[in-house]
């Protein structure tokens, strides 16, 4: 009987690139400057890798179908690298094969690297690709911003909230982020907004501003794990362990009947409950004290906080404008700036989430740093659209908690 991976990886090290227009940076550039510092942190050479997960989302723009160019330009030591794509949870999908291959016994330090270059693709927004005739996202049908407009309509729809009542919601989610990105010398915009702004900025798919929207960067963020074991041998004493790693995909459901009203993501909510059942957190809105989630969207995070169970359904908005996802609120959501800031190049987003909870786990966050240590941080990365998607949930904490 499955008995989950609670406690039995730890993270050794982890490095993140400046996001941003790196237009003068190629994408094995952006992974060195994300796995130098993740070796810094971790204290180890190459020789000590035995295995390594790549994520890139758009392999055309970037560096081709394989493993092999996160090998050479991290000068890896012939050890099995593995490229994987899961829509835009890219990143958190690497980060399950390094820790699952350690977890397993398979490989006592693995590497999980995440990058894109979205900015050369000359796209304002995710590229659109085909293959021959047929669209490259199946079953997908629309723009990003129309999709999870729709999304914003049902959820308004749903719980009768007024237009003007959900636009202020969103335009805090958006507010509250820029206002955290400001502190984050990482992050690609780093200007505080205020209301106003948010809510007379140019229309982009209605109820959508410009400001509910995430921008395109280019990025890289790297994760180094073992078992707790190996970590104290190698001198570490306050360690980072996995508690919770679950991702759920969408079977077609919510496409094929009426059950689903389009007004939250199904896939969330069962990844939600199985990482909390594997992480042993029975009250999420007490016990998780901090959030990176998937704000592609600023609905998105709003309907995520429901999905996530800390907001009760219906609820979320008033709990955005009552401040408890603010830096200083009860439980802080993108406290490093998230997508809103970062922009989303699709295979560092992930194990980039992963990192702003590390650095927050070990007081090491600078300007951002919360005063009260979380009990568990939670990182939600969501690929897809809401009709059909593919949900990853990290949850990480101390060793013993």
């Amino acid at each position: 009987m499955a008995n989950g991976i609670r406690d039995k990886v730890a993270i050794l090290g982890m490095g993140c690139a400046r996001f941003g227009e790196r237009w003068e940076d190629d994408a094995d550039q952006l992974m060195v400057e994300a796995y130098l510092e993740a070796m810094t942190d971790a204290g180890i050479e190459a020789s000590q890798i035995d295995a390594a997960w790549l994520s890139v989302g758009f392999d055309a723009m970037n560096i081709g179908p394989s493993g092999i160019p996160a090998a050479i330009a991290l000068r890896l030591p012939n050890v099995a690298v593995t490229k994987v794509e899961n829509y835009c949870a890219s990143g958190t999908e690497a980060f399950r094969g390094a820790v699952y291959a350690v977890a397993s016994g398979a490989a006592d330090i693995a590497l999980a690297v995440g990058v894109e270059k979205l900015k050369d693709t000359g796209y304002g927004g995710l590229p659109v690709r085909t293959r021959g005739t047929t669209f490259d996202m199946i079953g997908v049908v629309g723009s990003a911003p129309g999709n999870f407009a729709q999304l914003a309509s049902a959820y308004r729809a749903k719980h009768g909230i007024g237009r003007d009542e959900l636009k202020r919601a969103m335009a805090h989610v958006s507010v509250k982020s820029h206002a955290n990105g400001a502190k984050n010398p990482k992050a690609h915009l780093r200007k505080v907004i205020d209301m106003d702004t948010a809510l007379n900025a140019p229309m982009i798919a209605e109820p959508l501003g410009l400001y509910d929207c995430c921008g395109v960067s280019d990025g890289a963020a790297v994760a180094i794990v073992t078992t707790p074991e190996i970590a104290r041998a190698l001198g570490k004493k306050d360690l980072v362990t996995v508690k919770a790693l679950q991702l759920a995909v969408s079977n077609g459901w919510e496409l094929q009947g009426n059950g689903w009203d389009g007004s939250y993501f199904h896939t969330t909510r069962i990844a939600a409950a199985k990482a909390y059942r594997e992480a042993g957190i029975t009250d999420p809105g007490r016990q998780v004290g901090l959030m990176e989630v998937h704000d592609c969207f600023s609905i998105t995070e709003l309907v995520t906080m429901e999905d996530l169970h800390i907001s009760e359904e219906g609820k979320g908005w008033r709990d955005v404008l009552d401040g408890r996802f603010d830096a200083d609120g009860s439980n802080p959501c993108q406290i490093d700036g998230g997508l809103k800031c970062f922009g989303h190049p699709i295979g560092a987003s992930g194990i980039r989430m992963i990192y702003e909870n590390y650095l927050q786990l070990l007081g090491r966050a600078g300007e951002r740093q919360r005063s009260t240590p979380p009990q568990f941080c939670l990182s939600h990365n969501l690929g897809g659209m809401p009709n059909q998607n593919v949900a990853a949930i990290a949850i990480v904490g101390m060793a013993g908690a």
